[in-house]
């Protein structure tokens, strides 16, 4: 195993502490628990911007003239 230091809140630690004297298991264990079940349920979030290709290279050079007149009534 590697070793990692993490930083808690007190909150946060003094459940961290209840927990493990409640269920007889380490904080470190409880720690490794935590941590895997947030990597075995993540989802990457899906790509905000350029999630195709229009074919048009040039589209932020020519924004004045793809948004001339824009707005106007």
């Amino acid at each position: 195993m590697n070793k990692t230091t993490v930083y808690l809140s007190e909150e946060l630690k003094i459940q961290l502490e209840r927990v493990a004297a409640e269920s007889g298991r380490s904080e470190a264990e409880i720690i490794r628990e935590g941590v895997r079940l947030v990597v075995e349920h993540w989802t990457p979030p899906a790509p905000r911007l350029g999630i195709f290709n229009s074919g048009r290279a040039n589209l932020s050079e020519r924004v004045d003239e793809l948004l001339d007149g824009f707005g106007q009534g």
